[in-house]
């Protein structure tokens, strides 16, 4: 066949070629910031875990201090008080501990003391309650008041309201580092687009002379952006799920630590990496090229 009859020869070249020399070190940026918008949102969900897990623990689980009063030992106090809480509807547990171990907690606040046994010293009773129907604070105090114990009931809920409160900080946080990651990403799509534009400035107004709407050139640019970032939020998403299961293998059951469980699960959280990375590109190119475009 002639090169006259050649089809491919004829056929019109793109406005926007095919590949670029820019574009490598546009897919690695592009993959790094989604490879970290990723990581946050595994560091997110596992600190959230984690979270939960503590405050779970610690609404099961309940401090009673016993202080002696009316001649009665605080050994048998204690045991008095846990004999009680025992009974208590809601209560699946309740132990009092040894001696050595209220010493234990007392000793830093009070030093170096080599006797302690003339102190006063109270004693704890450790409760663990049903995870159904877990007794109140208030029941317990009742239960034990009514016995003429004098006791102070500690049932965690400064600990637990601590536990949410710093969960939600790290959530928003989170959801402030994403923000910015994303909108780094839209930047960097506006500035290639920018360049991309500049490059092709003489063709841009010869399409305008020939009738092309703005909008027609600017999809070019949305079309050939979101593209581009798609591939590079895969190449990101799949190194972040791929770091997030080497952590998980490493770090045995609990994930990395049980300071910061990963789930299996935890890691489809990166699966919708590519559409949002396409999605922030194509909005980027879409309002850069149509800024520029009106502008010429």
């Amino acid at each position: 066949m002639s090169d006259a009859l050649d089809v491919a020869r004829w056929r019109p070249a793109p406005f926007l070629p095919e590949k670029d020399a820019r574009d490598p070190a546009l897919i690695f940026v592009v993959a790094v910031l989604c490879f970290l918008a990723c990581l946050t949102a595994l560091g997110v969900i596992a600190a959230d875990r984690a979270a939960g897990g503590w405050a779970n623990q610690l609404r099961g689980e309940a401090t009673v201090i016993v202080r002696a009063s009316g001649g009665e030992t605080p050994d048998a106090a204690a045991a008095r008080a846990a004999e009680t809480l025992a009974g208590v509807r809601g209560v699946a547990e309740a132990r009092a501990l040894e001696r050595e171990k209220a010493y234990e907690l007392v000793r830093p606040w009070l030093g170096d003391v080599t006797d302690l046994d003339d102190l006063p010293v109270p004693r704890l009773v450790a409760v663990t309650l049903e995870r159904e129907q877990p007794a109140t604070a208030e029941q317990l105090t009742i239960a034990l008041r009514a016995q003429g114990l004098d006791i102070v009931v500690d049932d965690h809920s400064v600990w637990i309201k601590d536990i949410r409160r710093a969960a939600g900080v790290v959530r928003w946080t989170g959801a402030g580092v994403f923000l910015l990651i994303a909108l780094a990403a839209g930047a960097v799509v506006a500035f290639a687009t920018r360049a991309g534009l500049a490059a092709r400035r003489d063709v841009v107004e010869v399409l305008h002379l020939a009738g092309a709407e703005d909008g027609y050139i600017a999809a070019l640019f949305q079309l050939r952006f979101a593209g581009i970032a798609a591939v590079s939020g895969a190449i990101g998403a799949a190194a972040a799920a791929g770091l997030g299961a080497m952590l998980r293998l490493v770090g045995g059951g609990g994930g990395v630590t049980p300071v910061l469980p990963i789930a299996w699960l935890d890691l489809l959280a990166v699966l919708p990496c590519p559409l949002i990375a396409a999605a922030v590109a194509a909005v980027a190119a879409r309002l850069t090229a149509g800024a520029l475009i009106r502008g010429l």
